[in-house]
């Protein structure tokens, strides 16, 4: 009995029903969401960070870039054009990194011919796809709805090959679900962009704290009327704000002056807190702030030591991650195949590589095919 069947035992006779087109955590709501906080929603997440956020852009623009432009040591011709081929002008690499940092879930369903040969890899958008869990609580097919139109993926084929390969990240809270990093950076967005809008009302507003108007009742021997107070913050809003009226001489009637209540923008340190949520996206990304532009940020000797601290760290295990799915689900036509990025080609790695070879060529008790063999180079071939 799995985890899902005992879950399932346990909720029997409650009137509980345990869902299985989604397994119990859901994806997106595991735990208690704090009060006074929004709980995460991916269309809005993606249109806050990806679509309207700098920073979040240009991290996953760079960790999708350089594992859609990494070069591949040589393997079987089919599997490279598949894998290498684009849909609709869309890099495949390009798309599953993107969709699995965003989404946390990358699905790629296989197109075959009437053969039943792969002929296109398709990225499925993650967001409307939907596991189906079996009576095991495995997954038996997947459920891909556009509006109101739905299709049914079978896991497996009538000959028992793959329809879809799903690649997801680990979610502790998760069966069938993975976790994105753009869920861990969503707070971090949501600062970055309000301290964007704070600066941006600021210019609108001439660069200048807001304050009030206050009415002396004894200059004029009353206060003012529902009518005047109305009438007053009316013009105020439409001669003294926006970017067009900055600087612009207030002129006040009687009984009226005017005292600035706001704190300075060095008071509130909007800087200071705009670059530490930057930082903060770029760690949920996996990319080195400096990559970034962003300033203060002195982890790295310099921009050489951090575009290969993002190689090491960040591009080459989420490659692997994607490889390692793709060979897994395409086995059945490419028995033995891999797909491997080819370290010796890849710029910011040269350092690392030249130092390598060097004490690989030094090591003098090692065989010419032991050291080949630790290069990661095929064995050499046996002349006649």
């Amino acid at each position: 009995m799995n985890f899902l069947q005992s879950l399932a035992a346990a909720f029997k006779g409650t009137g509980d029903r345990v869902p299985l087109a989604r397994s119990y955590f859901s994806p997106w709501t595991f735990g208690e969401t704090p009060a006074g906080r929004a709980p995460f929603r991916f269309d809005r997440a993606v249109r806050n960070a990806y679509l309207e956020n700098p920073v979040a852009h240009r991290a996953v623009r760079l960790v999708a870039d350089g594992i859609a432009g990494a070069p591949l040591m040589p393997a079987d011709p089919g599997l490279i054009a598949l894998v290498g081929a684009t849909s609709a002008g869309q890099s495949l690499l390009e798309t599953l990194a993107s969709q699995f940092l965003l989404h946390g879930n990358a699905y790629v369903q296989i197109m075959k011919d009437a053969a039943g040969m792969p002929v296109e890899l398709f990225a499925l958008r993650p967001e409307r796809v939907t596991v189906i869990a079996g009576a095991d609580g495995w997954p038996a097919a997947f459920a891909y709805q556009v509006n109101d139109r739905k299709i049914t993926i079978p896991v497996l084929d009538q000959d028992a090959s793959p329809n879809l390969i799903h690649i997801r990240g680990y979610h502790p809270g998760d069966d069938h679900y993975g976790a994105g990093c753009l869920a861990a950076a969503d707070q971090a967005v949501a600062t970055h962009n309000a301290a964007a809008n704070w600066n941006r009302s600021l210019l609108e507003n001439a660069a200048r704290p807001s304050g009030a108007l206050v009415y002396d009742a004894g200059a004029a021997g009353g206060g003012l009327s529902p009518d005047q107070f109305e009438r007053l913050r009316n013009e105020l809003a439409q001669a003294f704000s926006g970017n067009g009226n900055a600087g612009r001489p207030m002129l006040l009637d009687g009984g009226l002056k005017w005292q600035s209540l706001s704190m300075s923008p060095a008071d509130m340190d909007f800087a200071a807190l705009k670059a530490a949520a930057a930082r903060d996206i770029a760690l949920a990304f996996g990319v080195p702030p400096m990559l970034l532009g962003l300033p203060g940020d002195s982890t790295y000797a310099n921009y050489r030591e951090a575009n290969r601290a993002l190689w090491r760290l960040t591009l080459l295990p989420l490659a692997a991650k994607l490889f390692s799915a793709l060979t897994e689900g395409l086995a059945t036509w490419f028995p033995g195949a891999s797909l491997t990025i080819d370290l010796d080609k890849v710029p910011a790695l040269a350092e690392d590589r030249q130092a390598l070879w060097s004490q690989v060529n030094a090591a003098s008790f090692l065989s010419d095919g032991e050291k080949r063999a630790m290069l990661g180079l095929a064995p050499a071939e046996v002349q006649p």
